[in-house]
């Protein structure tokens, strides 16, 4: 009993003076509460970057680098073991342990009865739910967002645009241009139907997107009559005409040039042996007969992680 007088006098002792403070002084409230403000020029600055901001500011670079700072993250762990000591989580597993989980309960939900009664409205199959088609590329799935953000710097991408990417596989860079792009202005030609059942079953609900209503149609021989009656601001094929021969990547273009916007863009990634290999005098030539003008080969490097791409830019005359 007498130590619950003294908790009620102490509370009594501390909040009166805090009252009369905020009655008399209510201006002061603001003190007790803080809160971050911008300048008008700063905010303006901000709002204008989200409106069409593709890449990153050596702000955001700053914010960043504070915010680890401040949460004392240190060095990340430098062997398998000391990472392993680090997972928290309620079940953690590695991709291997929760696939044979997903296999073993019938999903996330240890869905126990038969396959006919699940009412799953969209059924993901175990290997997409566990991203193992992240690992279809042969570098980081973070690759696609470098990609994107070298594009669009590029080709100066604005929302409104229409763009078509050649070989999307799973979206690794596509689902960059859909979140960006107004809706249906995303196109692709894809030909191996599992990544595109990883795009339609696994990217696309899971990042929110479906109702951006990309337009991806399945081909073997760049068929883009497939894709309609549109024309193209932007066209990128990564990593796509290198896997092609030399014949379809010519016949591909004599298809696709038309219908791409006097001005616009083509990207195409490492190398583009499918021209050198004619000599500089032909290649030179069928461009010019295609309506297209070789601009130069650059270079981007990668935000997160030490690599970098070799991209050739054509424009349409």
């Amino acid at each position: 009993m007498a130590s619950s007088k003294a908790l009620v006098l102490s509370w009594f002792v501390v909040s009166v003076p805090l009252l009369v403070i905020f009655l008399l002084f209510p201006h002061t409230a603001t003190i007790l509460c803080p809160s971050i403000s911008f300048s008008p020029q700063q905010q303006q600055a901000l709002e204008s970057r989200e409106e069409d901001a593709v890449g990153v500011s050596r702000e955001d670079l700053t914010w960043v680098s504070s915010q680890m700072a401040n949460a004392q993250l240190g060095d990340p762990p430098k062997s398998a073991e000391d990472w392993i000591q680090m997972r928290k989580g309620i079940n953690p597993r590695t991709r291997e342990e929760q696939l044979y989980d997903l296999r073993r309960y019938h999903g996330i939900s240890h869905y126990e009865e038969s396959e006919e009664k699940n009412h799953t409205r969209l059924p993901c199959p175990s290997e997409l739910l566990v991203e193992q088609h992240h690992s279809n590329y042969g570098e980081p799935w973070a690759g696609g967002r470098d990609v994107f953000e070298f594009i669009a710097k590029a080709s100066a991408l604005k929302r409104h645009h229409r763009v078509l990417e050649v070989g999307c596989g799973t979206l690794r860079v596509g689902l960059h241009f859909i979140r960006f792009l107004a809706a249906g202005n995303y196109h692709c030609i894809e030909k191996d139907p599992l990544s595109l059942m990883a795009a339609f079953s696994y990217e696309l609900p899971s990042q929110g997107l479906l109702h951006k209503r990309p337009v991806i149609v399945r081909s073997d021989n760049l068929e883009f009559e497939l894709l309609g009656d549109n024309e193209y601001d932007v066209v990128y094929a990564s990593a796509a005409f290198l896997h092609m021969p030399d014949k379809l990547v010519w016949t591909g273009l004599e298809k696709l040039v038309p219908r791409i916007k006097p001005g616009g863009r083509v990207f195409v990634s490492h190398n583009i042996k499918f021209c050198s290999r004619l000599g500089g005098d032909e290649c030179n030539k069928k461009l010019r007969e295609l309506k297209l003008e070789y601009v130069g080969k650059q270079t981007h490097d990668s935000l997160l992680f030490n690599h970098y791409e070799i991209w050739h830019q054509f424009v349409k005359v």
